[in-house]
Parts: structure tokens; C-alpha cells; sequence
């Protein structure tokens, strides 16, 4: 059966077993001997996938961290030893000039409204451990990246979640979230046209260095160009995402 920190797919909604610690320490060392395969076989990086509500982010989540062990607590620092404990077993198996990066989220597929770090402070006491442990690099997923993360402190044109993590740990991070959608991806499955309209409002985030490098995805299905015509500043030809192209992939 599928594990996971307690049971528990979503608060209250119980899948699979919990896990024990000698369940935790395999699967630790499963990431890790997974990393060094990757760096033996030629890749230059590698991501920790601890985002939208998978094994890592569970940990992370109050609602599905109810361990009354090390790898649980009331504090997200507390619910955060299991990421890094990972991430500090990836570093000792890549060595210290492998790029480590974290995909991190405070929304949820089981819980869109989800947050993790109400404050900066907390988002500090969750990352700054993980970045202290030996990632390099923190790919922030939100639904849409130009949504400032805390408005009530910079406005609604703040730093997003890429922003914030930059300023409060120091290190290097990516943005995504609806890059070339004129909604979000949600809206773009859902049949609704989308355009680049976006792209002139991210060029400026990132001339301010308010992160250091943008993800791109589901754009790159309608137009798999996109990139090059970027490079080149041909903004004029590109093509926004379609749903049905979808469908060619099948």
C-alpha cells in the first residue's frame, strides 16, 4: 500500500499506512542512491519533488502530519526533519559541487487554498533549514506567479513566493505558475483561450532580480519554439496553450 506520514491523503481523509521510522530511513536512502545514480549517468542536477501534496509535502502539512515522533511536532521546522534529513543524505551521496533543487508549494491538489507559512518568519523556519541542509537551488510552485505572497506587508505588486524565499534564505530560486497563460492552469484545461499578455510583467520581476530563473510548461506544448522566440524577442509570433493540443500527445 502507499505510504505516507500518517494515513492520510488530505486532513481527514485516510489512504495507505502510516510510515515507521525504519519506513523513513529506507526511503531516505532510496532518494539519495537515486541522486547518485543520476549524477553517474550524466544529469547535472537533480530536483526533490516536495510540492502539491506528494510524500515530502505531507510531512510538511499540518493536516497531514499528525506523527507524534521526530519526523512530527506543531511547528512546520519540526514537520520539516524528514526533508531534510533527505536533502542532507542527497548532499553527502552528489558531493559538495552538485546542484541540489527542492520543489517546494504552499498550495496543495488536495487543498488549493493551502498554506504552509502564514508569515515570513515561518517561511524562514520551514526553508532556511532545507537550504542550511544543502539545496541549492528552491523551485517555488504557485498557481500564478505574479500573485504576491504577502500583500499585507509589500503590496499587490510584492515579491511572489520565488521572491520571498530569495530574500529570506539567499539562495537561488525559480518561479512558476501560469508562465505564458493569460489565467491560471486551471482555466487553461478548461477549454479557456490563453494568450502571453503576462510576459512583459515577469520580464520586470526578473530585470529587479526578484528571482533568478522562471519555469515554463505547458506553453511549451502548443508551441515548442517558444523558448527560441523568446531568445530572439520575437514576442509577436508566439502561440498561447491549448488544451486540445493535448490531445496530438496521446
Amino acid at each position: 500500500p502507499v505510504e505516507s506520514p500518517s494515513g492520510l491523503v488530505a486532513p481527514d481523509k485516510p489512504r495507505g499506512k502510516v510510515m515507521t521510522e525504519n519506513d523513513i530511513a529506507d526511503t531516505v536512502a532510496a532518494f539519495a542512491q537515486a541522486a547518485a545514480d543520476a549524477k553517474r549517468t550524466g544529469f547535472d542536477t537533480v530536483e526533490i519533488h516536495g510540492a502539491h501534496g506528494y510524500l515530502i509535502d505531507q510531512f510538511f502539512w499540518s493536516g497531514t502530519n499528525k506523527r507524534e515522533d521526530r519526523y512530527g511536532g506543531a511547528t512546520i521546522k519540526e514537520r520539516s526533519r524528514f526533508a531534510g534529513e533527505i536533502v542532507a543524505a542527497i548532499r553527502k551521496a552528489v558531493g559538495p559541487d552538485f546542484p541540489i533543487i527542492l520543489r517546494v508549494s504552499q498550495w496543495k491538489q488536495q487543498d488549493y487554498a493551502a498554506r504552509l507559512a502564514e508569515t515570513p518568519a515561518l517561511m524562514g523556519d520551514w526553508l532556511q533549514p532545507l537550504v542550511d541542509a544543502g539545496v541549492d537551488i528552491l523551485h517555488c510552485s504557485q498557481r500564478r506567479f505574479w500573485e504576491p505572497e504577502f500583500p499585507e506587508i509589500d503590496g499587490e505588486k510584492g515579491l511572489n513566493f520565488a521572491g520571498w524565499a530569495k530574500k529570506i534564505t539567499g539562495a537561488a530560486t525559480i518561479s512558476v505558475g501560469s508562465v505564458g497563460l493569460s489565467g491560471d492552469f486551471f482555466s487553461a484545461f478548461a477549454g479557456k483561450p490563453s494568450t502571453t499578455a503576462d510576459l512583459d510583467a515577469l520580464l520586470e520581476r526578473m530585470a529587479k532580480d526578484e528571482f533568478d530563473l522562471i519555469a515554463v510548461g505547458r506553453v511549451l506544448i502548443s508551441d515548442a519554439d517558444w523558448v527560441a522566440k523568446i531568445k530572439a524577442g520575437d514576442k509577436s509570433s508566439l502561440k498561447g496553450f491549448n488544451a486540445a493540443d493535448l490531445g496530438a500527445l496521446v
